[in-house]
C-alpha cells in the first residue's frame, strides 16, 4: 500500500478452571512514543485464532502482566480455553472474529456494535494485537479504536493512519513465541527477571482421577488440518509396535476426533495396552495427563504447544505446510520427522496438495520408536 509522504514505513460470562474469568523488528511510532514500562493498570491482549496460536502467546502476555495491573485476553472461541490457564491473565473475553475465523458468521454492523460495547465495557488503558504473519491486525485495531482504547501496538506492513499508535515492523525469523514476545516488547513489555521465556501454564496442575501411575506415552492423532496428519493406518502401527515394546500408550483426542482415537488405540498388542481417551479431558486435565507422560507423539497441532508448555519431550510428526522454524515445539526436547523439503513445503495448504501426503506418508513407525526411545532416554539421564 502506498503511504502518505512522511509516514513510517458473540460474547458470554463464565468462570475458567484455572482461575481466570472467560469472557463470551524495529519499532516504528506513529503517534504518542514509547509507552513508559509500568503505566498501563489495564492492558489488552488479542489473538483471535486457535489453541496453538494462543499457547505461543504465553510469553508474550507473561511480559504484559509483568507491566500492567490487569490483563484481560481477547480470545477466539478455539483459544479461550488455553488463554485461561496462561499465566498473568486475569480475564478472557471470547470473539468469533470475522476476519480470522476459519468459519465465520456474516459481518454486519450488529456483529461490529456488539463487539465494540463488549471491549469498550472493559475500559482498558492499551492493548496489544498479536497475529500470525498472514493476518492484518488492522480490521482488529478499528475495533479497538471504535471501543475507545486509546493506545494500541501491532505489526503492520500497511498504513495504519490513525488505528495504530505504535506499529511495528514483522519480527525477525524465530519460533514463533519468540516473534510474539518481540512484538510486547516493542510495546513497551518486558518478561520480569528470571522467566525464561518458553512456554506455560498455571500451576498447580489438576489431579485428573484414574491416571495410571505407570509410565506411558501420549499419542495425539487428531489435527485441525488435514495436511498436517500422520496418516490415519500408521498411527495404528505405531500404536501397536509401541505397545509390542513394553509402553503403555493414552490416545488422546476432541469428543470429534473420538472414531479415529479408537480406531488406534485398538491396535494395541496385546489389545487393552493402549487407553482411549478421546473426548475425557478438557484442557486442565488434558495438561496433566501430557505432563505425566514420558513423551508425547503428535502432529503440528495445538497439543504439541500444550505438551510444551508442561515441559514433556515431543516427537513432532510436523508437515512442512509452515515452518518448523516459526511452530515446532518451543523450548522442550524435540525430535522433528517427516520430509521438510517436501513439495507441500510453506503452502500454508489445510488439505495436502500432493498425492500420498509424501512429508509424512514416509515415516515409518520403526523411527518413531526410535525416536521415542531416543528423547525418553536422554530425559531420564537429565533427571538421574
Amino acid at each position: 500500500m502506498t503511504e502518505p509522504t512522511g509516514q513510517p514505513a458473540t460474547s458470554s460470562v463464565t468462570r475458567g478452571t484455572s482461575g481466570a474469568a472467560v469472557a463470551e523488528g524495529s519499532l516504528v511510532t506513529t503517534s504518542s512514543g514509547p509507552r513508559p514500562a509500568g503505566t498501563a493498570p489495564h492492558a489488552l491482549v488479542v489473538r483471535l485464532d486457535s489453541l496453538g496460536d494462543m499457547l505461543v502467546c504465553g510469553p508474550a502476555i507473561r511480559a504484559v502482566a509483568a507491566g500492567a495491573v490487569r490483563v484481560t485476553v481477547l480470545a477466539g472461541p478455539g483459544g479461550a480455553a488455553a488463554a485461561a490457564l496462561l499465566p498473568g491473565v486475569d480475564e478472557v473475553l471470547v470473539w468469533d472474529c470475522q476476519w480470522i475465523s476459519g468459519t465465520p458468521d456474516p459481518l454486519d454492523a450488529a456483529a461490529v456494535a456488539d463487539i465494540v460495547g463488549r471491549v469498550g465495557a472493559l475500559d482498558v488503558d492499551e492493548a496489544v494485537v498479536l497475529t500470525s504473519f498472514h493476518q492484518s491486525a488492522l480490521p482488529t485495531a478499528l475495533v479497538l479504536r471504535l471501543a475507545g482504547v486509546p493506545r494500541i501496538s501491532a505489526v503492520s506492513e500497511d498504513y495504519p493512519g490513525t488505528l495504530l499508535d505504535t506499529r511495528l515492523a514483522p519480527p525477525a525469523e524465530a519460533p514463533e513465541p519468540v516473534r510474539m514476545l518481540a512484538v510486547a516488547e516493542g510495546a513497551g513489555f518486558a518478561l520480569p527477571p528470571g522467566d525464561d521465556g518458553r512456554l506455560a501454564v498455571r500451576r498447580p496442575l489438576p489431579a485428573v482421577p484414574g491416571l495410571t501411575s505407570a509410565p506411558y506415552l501420549v499419542l495425539h492423532p487428531g489435527v485441525s488440518a488435514p495436511s498436517r496428519a500422520y496418516p490415519r493406518q500408521q498411527w495404528c502401527e505405531l500404536a501397536a509396535a509401541l505397545t509390542r515394546s513394553g509402553w503403555t500408550v493414552l490416545v488422546t483426542g476432541t469428543a470429534a476426533e473420538s472414531e479415529l482415537a479408537a480406531a488406534v488405540a485398538a491396535a494395541a498388542e496385546p489389545p487393552g495396552r493402549a487407553v482411549d481417551c478421546a473426548g475425557r479431558h478438557e484442557l486442565p486435565a488434558l495438561a496433566t495427563v501430557l505432563h505425566r507422560a514420558a513423551a508425547v507423539v503428535v502432529a503440528n497441532t495445538g497439543p504439541a504447544h500444550l505438551a510444551a508448555a508442561v515441559g514433556t519431550p515431543v516427537v513432532s510428526l510436523f508437515a512442512p505446510v509452515v515452518p518448523a522454524t516459526r511452530w515446532a515445539p518451543y523450548g522442550i526436547p524435540v525430535a522433528l520427522l517427516g520430509d521438510q523439503q517436501a513439495a507441500c513445503r510453506d503452502t500454508r495448504a489445510r488439505v495436502c496438495p500432493v498425492p500420498a501426503h509424501p512429508c509424512l506418508g514416509g515415516v515409518g513407525a520403526a523411527e518413531v520408536v526410535a525416536a521415542v526411545d531416543r528423547l525418553v532416554r536422554e530425559a531420564r539421564r537429565e533427571s538421574a
